[in-house]
């Protein structure tokens, strides 16, 4: 008698897990220094905005939910100021204060880049689409809860500590629907595409047919010869 392989299933913790891995590599990426995030978690009840930077996204399809990022000042200033300084800009450039539009543009932008990736691993490893919202940015000065707009029945929320390199803390929020994704066959998940690198092949291909490309003397010979004359 055959023994049945138990079904793989994945619940809200597995989806957690996969948002606190494209947080800390976004983030770490843009920054060049360590960020890592706590081995627990805190259930809560209720996702809001707290001071100094509050960053949230909404996201929909397989599964709705919710997530927020709140950053402390020094937080928001170290991971702005390292994002830009490795972008090639000097110092004297950067904005100083943590109210700056620069720095909420950033970190929107990053923010962005940490969903996008979120819903990469979400589309290969569990075989599931979700699309999300623009990222909105609000600097608070004092506490702002934030009612989850999206289609939740039965919510789930969660909250991770993070710290940076130079050990300033930020929170992650999320609340989705409560889920389990269950494995019906194995499968190999697919590798997610570096849009940096398709972009620089898409490039490339593009010079190197032009380069190919003949001249219009050469074209009009090259139409005879097909023609045979």
């Amino acid at each position: 008698m055959t023994e049945k392989k138990a079904l793989a299933v994945f619940g809200t913790e597995d989806v957690l897990i996969r948002l606190c891995n494209a947080v800390s590599g976004v983030l770490k990426a843009a920054s060049h220094s360590q960020i890592r995030y706590s081995g627990m978690v805190q259930r809560i009840t209720k996702t809001c905005l707290k001071p100094d930077i509050g960053c949230f996204v909404l996201f929909d399809g397989g599964f709705s939910g919710l997530v927020v990022l709140n950053f402390s000042a020094p937080a928001a200033m170290e991971l702005y100021e390292q994002y830009m300084l490795n972008m090639g800009m000097s110092k004297a450039d950067l904005a100083t204060a943590h109210t700056s539009d620069d720095v909420s543009n950033v970190m929107g932008e990053l923010m962005n880049q940490i969903v996008g990736e979120f819903v990469a691993t979400m589309a290969n490893e569990l075989q599931t689409h979700i699309t999300q919202s623009q990222p909105k940015m609000l600097v608070i000065n004092k506490q702002v809860m934030l009612s989850v707009d999206t289609n939740i029945d039965t919510p789930e929320a969660r909250r991770v500590t993070f710290h940076t390199g130079r050990n300033n803390i930020f929170y992650l929020e999320m609340a989705i629907d409560r889920t389990e994704f269950i494995q019906l066959y194995d499968f190999e998940p697919q590798a997610a595409q570096d849009p940096d690198e398709l972009l620089s092949r898409t490039q490339s291909d593009a010079q190197t047919e032009v380069e190919t490309r003949p001249s219009g003397e050469g074209r009009h010979d090259k139409l005879l010869d097909d023609l045979g004359m």
